[in-house]
């Protein structure tokens, strides 16, 4: 019986051992850290032997195939013995595609990424499309196929770590939003590694496929004449006139594919802002590739709900407006953010700096924010860039202090933007605790 080690007993370790087990492998789980205890009951109804606050190395050594959690960099030694003792290290999206025969539609990107893959399964589902959501989003897809669910398509968020653990695994339909630096820690502070990383999207890939890309993004277009593409490219651009993807004039977005056009009015779309726009072009394309009806891409793009943490709007407390931005991890996310405040801004940020540089907001940062609250251990760095910018900056490690703080500094029409451009760790288990704590804290006042 073949051997697999899953190592990182989260949503997507917990499915991928499931489904391993579900198929006949000899499956051993190993955490680090502490296994939840719903996961910890789901692997012993299974039968499935795990361990947690160590990893037995024997054990994980003597696997003919190892499932790594995406949070698990490859720099590790662990990770490293097991390539030099020619031991596969795979993530799980690689690992369950090779037991579904749904086809995918995969999305990535710097940002933009749940959003887009949220919007594509709702305009799908709404279709009547039959459709399922995997990936860095809900219910991961190794615990999809194993409770036996086989749609037409997989929707699947994919992140730049799963992806670099992905090798045969194949993207029907590929979307690359965006590329801006992000995660460099753990790419060497390196960027072109960073950008091979995203690309993994359309590896595989054969001419019945197809790449939907942002032709306005600088990396990606410096990049496409130095790679060779079998799949079908369709570009969309908010600069441009296109025959084929997708385009936006003054005041529509308009989508051309096989001879057909289709038009909407910008200011009825769901999803405001610029990097909305984008958002909603990459699905406009995705379902029109689908042969989805004129009208019900219209529908949908008109009546999407978006996503939590991010631009949500909160309550106004005495004219003063909270925005909880908390899924803005890196500072492209906070340049958007930032980019749609027409109200002088009170900026919450910080938490675990991943390699920013922050010049990029210097210009918005001067003309929108009257005063910045860093919320994080260590702010030197958002200090450091800000501090002959911003005229009131303070410094806290309490969120309701942030928030109260930013409640007492504002007025009427201003606008309290929690967009920390970092990761949340520092303080916080992931961002959607620290959205969840803004809210709680802003409906306290």
């Amino acid at each position: 019986m073949q051997k697999l080690v899953v190592l990182g007993a989260g949503e997507s370790g917990v499915g991928a051992a499931l489904l391993a087990k579900q198929q006949g492998w000899d499956v051993f789980v190993s955490d680090s850290g502490v296994i939840k205890e719903n996961y910890q009951k789901e692997l012993d109804e299974a039968g499935i032997k795990w361990e947690q606050g160590l990893h037995t190395l024997e054990l994980i050594f003597a696997a003919n195939e190892v499932v790594k959690s995406p949070g698990i960099p490859d720099s590790v030694p662990m990770i490293q013995q097991l390539h030099t003792r020619n031991i596969p290290v795979i993530s799980e999206i690689e690992f369950a595609g090779r037991y579904t025969d749904s086809k995918t539609i995969c999305i990535t990107g710097s940002n933009g990424k749940t959003t887009t893959t949220m919007l594509i399964h709702y305009l799908l589902k709404h279709s009547g499309v039959n459709v399922e959501m995997a990936g860095n989003v809900g219910t991961s897809l190794a615990r999809q196929i194993a409770d036996g669910k086989c749609p037409e398509w997989f929707v699947i968020e994919l992140s730049s770590f799963q992806l670099d653990g992905m090798y045969n695994f194949k993207a029907d339909i590929a979307v690359l939003l965006n590329i801006t630096p992000d995660h460099l820690d753990r790419y060497e502070y390196k960027m072109q590694k960073y950008i091979d990383s995203k690309f993994r999207i359309v590896q595989n890939q054969t001419e019945e496929d197809v790449f939907v890309y942002c032709q306005d993004d600088e990396v990606i277009a410096s990049e496409l004449p130095k790679r060779i593409f079998r799949s079908e490219l369709l570009p969309f651009t908010q600069t441009d006139i296109l025959k084929r993807g997708a385009y936006s004039t003054i005041d529509e977005l308009i989508i051309n594919y096989n001879d057909e056009t289709m038009s909407i009015f910008s200011r009825d779309l769901s999803l405001q802002g610029r990097h909305n726009l984008y958002n909603s072009m990459a699905a406009g394309i995705v379902a029109k590739v689908l042969n989805i009806r004129k009208k019900l891409i219209r529908e949908s793009l008109l009546s999407f709900k978006g996503v939590a943490h991010r631009l949500e709007k909160v309550i106004s407390v005495r004219g003063i407006e909270f925005v909880n931005d908390s899924k803005a991890t890196n500072v492209n996310s906070s340049w958007y953010a930032l980019e749609c405040m027409s109200s002088p801004v009170i900026w919450i940020a910080g938490g675990v700096d991943k390699g920013n540089d922050y010049n990029e907001l210097m210009p918005l940062v001067e003309k929108k924010v009257k005063a910045l609250i860093c919320l994080g251990t260590d702010n030197q760095k958002l200090l450091d860039a800000f501090g002959n910018k911003v005229s009131v900056i303070k410094e806290t490690q309490s969120m309701e202090d942030a928030v109260n703080m930013a409640y007492r500094m504002g007025k009427k029409n201003d606008v309290v933007l929690l967009s920390p451009a970092c990761a949340s760790f520092d303080l916080f288990d992931n961002y959607m605790q620290r959205g969840d704590l803004f809210k709680e804290s802003v409906r306290k006042l």
